[in-house]
């Protein structure tokens, strides 16, 4: 091999790869593993998911544990939500920003009382593992458990289903998580996830994974569903991908991520970026992530030029045929002031132009388990 070629990089393969593949899924290589992008069909799994409970394997992704003196604060310096005020048992969907204010990922931070968990993107978890040993202290410690698997559990079944092997389940709402164990084994459990469903992602030990999806899977409501489905439905509902939606070049104002920067944190103006990021949120970024509805039946894909009249404005980030809709969606970036729902645009697909209106996000509406009155 000459010093200039690269070494080739093998795909991994995930805890459950043979269950996968005995399972009929269909393997494609995605954020560096091998993963099932479909068993029966988009389609029919995208429908079970929002009808029954879609149990959909993302152990690709990074589970981080971080503990130490100071530890919520030393985070504080690093994302724009108020992590000191999250109490225990609690989670916070919150941004990776680098130091011009622009989204290096998007995470989930839990309180988990004697630590805080962090879930991260599977494209970047090393880039993101970097990150944070570059800039956390010393005396943080930073652990990558990467003998844990994970699991999502998505559906308005899928309550009725994880209860009868863990009761625990039935006890949280939206947001909330909790320790458990199933048959001696310690568990992560948390009601969150990125379908729109209601729905619980459970943290096992490798060694654990096979023997529980098999225990979900026996029961009717469940069946294993793969990549395909689980794009479509955070298309359907409205949530951003990191590496397609999400990038370094976008900050949270453009992507309509404004929530994820707290109250406190916007008073006090001190996370990466605040000056850039305040100043998008008071006066308006120049471009906005939006949803689009298209007209007619041809998707409009990622990386689809948007046009108004003949002046190029954006570009579509996310986009395909929407099972639960029943025509193509899109989301993309437009101009802040083309991004009002109504407002009408077209999409370039195979060297036409094709209607589209943007749309008030979700497409079709949440359905969380949240606590009475919040």
């Amino acid at each position: 091999m000459r010093e200039d070629e690269e070494i080739p990089i093998e795909t991994a393969t995930l805890p459950l790869d043979a269950w996968h593949r005995a399972k009929g899924g269909r393997m494609v290589e995605f954020a560096g593993y091998w993963m099932p992008i479909q068993y029966e069909g988009i389609m029919a799994e995208h429908l079970w998911t929002r009808e029954n409970a879609g149990l959909f394997d993302v152990s690709h992704m990074g589970q981080l544990s971080l503990s130490g003196d100071g530890v919520a604060e030393a985070l504080e310096t690093l994302v724009p939500g108020d992590i000191s005020a999250l109490k225990p048992g609690r989670m916070r969907y919150s941004l990776l920003l680098d130091e011009d204010g622009g989204i290096l990922d998007d995470l989930m931070i839990t309180n988990e009382g004697d630590q805080y968990g962090i879930v991260v993107n599977g494209a970047v978890k090393w880039e993101d593992i970097g990150h944070l040993r570059e800039n956390l202290p010393d005396h943080i410690t930073l652990n990558h458990n990467e003998d844990y698997g994970l699991l999502a559990l998505q559906g308005p079944k899928a309550v009725d289903a994880l209860s009868r092997l863990i009761p625990e389940a039935a006890t949280l709402v939206f947001m909330q998580a909790t320790r458990a164990t199933w048959q001696g084994h310690a568990i992560g459990l948390s009601r969150s996830g990125y379908t729109g469903e209601d729905g619980f992602e459970i943290s096992l030990p490798n060694e654990a994974l096979e023997a529980f999806a098999d225990a979900l899977c026996a029961m009717e409501e469940v069946k294993p569903i793969g990549l395909g489905a689980r794009d479509s439905l955070r298309l359907e509902a409205g949530l951003p991908l990191y590496g397609h939606d999400l990038s370094p070049e976008i900050d949270p104002a453009e992507a309509d991520l404004g929530f994820a920067v707290s109250k406190r944190r916007r008073e006090e103006e001190n996370f990466p970026g605040a000056a850039r990021i305040l100043g998008h949120l008071e006066d308006g970024p120049p471009r906005k992530r939006v949803g689009l509805t298209v007209d007619g039946k041809l998707p409009v894909r990622e990386g689809a030029k948007l046009f108004d009249g003949e002046d190029e404005i954006g570009v579509v980030t996310s986009g395909g045929f929407a099972p639960s809709v029943g025509a193509p969606i899109a989301m993309g970036f437009v101009p802040t002031g083309l991004s009002e729902p109504g407002a009408a645009i077209a999409a370039e697909v195979r060297g036409k132009l094709v209607h589209c209106t943007v749309t008030a996000m979700p497409f079709i509406p949440h359905r969380y388990v949240r606590k009475q009155g919040a």
